[in-house]
Order: structure tokens, then sequence, then C-alpha cells
């Protein structure tokens, strides 16, 4: 069941940078996707078009959308909450949206004060207005392997989003451990119960490694076939629910893991680092990702610590 082949949708520019406290300037998050596709990412999370009250580190979607020097075969996605974003974002000209729901009562209630169904069911028009301006909409099951408030997430709760994600029309089911507290067989219950509703090439992988599983639910969700995962250049994005911790994979990590396994991502690794030292420089840290970190160490770069 193990592809021969796996896309890595690069989702630094947006879920990563969002987390970052000090502002990151348009021009230097251009050049980052610049370099990202550079080094081969085809699938690359630009911007959300939320409030920027709430996420202010996204407050020039539009400017970064309009500089960003577009590459054929490469798709631009970005994220809306409702459909006030959603026609923001349309005249920048997307080729993917992603909307979100989560996995957990206590959290959909806690952070957006509805049921699950409720904020789901906003979406619905999202999603008709989304294919009939001809974008692909792509939807995150969040909280899917575990939730800050009310702990263990089920796979029965999994599969509930799951269909209430595919009754409004969504193309594609992510399967999103946000708090990074998942592990491998888990993981593996959750993406079968999205494979149930979703084809195979529609259901992928968002992990975090908070608790250091992510490279372990990779491969996990890689037995079943899964060949689309989310990851952050340099580790970026941090947890918000365990402070100090890793957020997102790093997409390093996860393209030398694919190629020592054979698998074909189409990325450039050295490209790839040379992209997460260049944010990772913006931001004054070093990247967390590992694999960044000795292959720069190798070439004699000094690291912070």
């Amino acid at each position: 069941m193990i592809p021969n082949t796996v896309t890595l949708v690069e989702v630094g520019p947006r879920d990563g940078l969002q987390n970052e406290a000090q502002p990151v300037s348009a021009a230097h998050k251009v050049e980052l996707v610049h370099r990202l596709q550079a080094a081969g990412c085809r699938e690359i999370e630009v911007t959300s078009f939320v409030s920027p009250k709430w996420v202010p580190q996204m407050a020039d979607n539009a400017e970064v959308m309009a500089a960003i020097r577009r590459q054929p075969g490469v798709r631009y996605s970005v994220l809306v909450p409702n459909m006030k974003g959603l026609e923001a974002a349309l005249p920048t000209r997307p080729h993917e949206v992603v909307v979100f729901g989560a996995a957990s009562e206590a959290f959909s209630r806690k952070n957006i004060n509805c049921s699950i169904e409720e904020s789901i069911e906003r979406f619905r028009p999202v999603v008709a207005a989304a294919h009939a301006a001809g974008l692909k909409v792509r939807a995150a099951v969040s909280c899917a392997l575990g939730c800050p408030y009310q702990g263990e997430v089920s796979a029965d709760e999994v599969e509930r989003v799951v269909r209430l994600m595919k009754a409004i029309g969504a193309d594609h089911c992510g399967i999103a451990d946000t708090i990074g507290v998942g592990t491998p067989r888990r993981a593996q219950a959750a993406l079968e119960r999205a494979l149930k509703h979703y084809p195979l090439a529609e259901v992928s992988g968002h992990f975090h490694d908070t608790y250091g599983q992510a490279l372990a639910n990779i491969h996990a969700s890689l037995a079943l076939g899964v060949q689309v995962f989310d990851t952050s250049i340099a580790g970026l994005g941090g947890c918000p629910y365990a402070q100090g911790a890793t957020g997102n994979v790093a997409t390093e990590d996860v393209a030398f893991m694919l190629q020592g396994m054979g698998i074909d991502t189409g990325l450039d690794l050295d490209l790839l680092v040379d992209a997460g030292a260049y944010i990772s420089g913006v931001l004054g840290r070093s990247p967390v990702s590992r694999v960044a970190r000795a292959l720069l160490a190798r070439r004699g770069v000094a690291l912070n610590a």
C-alpha cells in the first residue's frame, strides 16, 4: 500500500507564520514562497483571509498574493473562515480554499462559541461559492487525535465531522493532529474513517510534532496508502496549547525520510534547507528541523542554540 509518490502541501507561509509573534514583512513572505517553489513545492498554502483583529500576521494577505511570481504547475491555496473571507480571497486568484472544523465539541464551543454542526453548516455557502468560481475546497478536521479541553477524541467523532464535510460538498478531507498528541495507530484509525467517505487521493494527514510522533504518524499513514501530507518549512509554527512545544512537522524532515524510503516527492532537499534557513534567519533563530540543522552543520554553517 505504500505509495511510490507523495505530495507535500507546504503550509509554512500560512499555518507556520500565523503563529509567529513578531511581524514578518510581505516581502519576506513572498520571497519564502519563491524559494519554496524553486525547491519543487507544487502545493503551497500561502495565507489566510481572516480578520486581522484575530490573526494580525495575515493582514497583508492580498499584498502577498499579488506579489507572488506564479509558476505553472504550482497551486496556491488560502484559508477562509467564512463568506467574508472568501469574498476577499477571490480577487487574489487562489486555486483552492481551505475550510476547517473541529472534531471536538468542546474545542468548537470554546473557540467559536457554537456546535460542530453549526460551524460546518456555515461553510455550505462558502463551498458553493468557491465551486461556482471554479475553486477546489479542501476541508481540515482539526483536533482529530486529541483536544486541549476534552482530551482524547474518538474515531467516531472524527467520522462525524468527515460526514458533515462531505455533506456540504468539500472536495478533500485532511485529518489534523492539531496539538500533536497522536500516535501511529490512532492516526491510522482516524484516517480509516476519512477513507470510508473520500477516495484515497483526497485524504491527507496534518501532523504536529509536539510529542515527537509526527514522522511515525506519517509512516503509519503511508501504510494505508495516504499520499498527501501537510508540512511546514523549518518546522514553522508553534503549538498554542503546549507552551514552547514544536508545532507543524518540518518539511525537510519529512522529505528526508521519504527520500530514504525511495518515495518521490519532486523536492530538492538542499533547496528546501536553504528556504528554511532563509525564513529562520528572518525570524532570528535556527530551523526546528533536525535534518536542516544536521545538513547546515555539515556545510559549516553556525547555528543558534
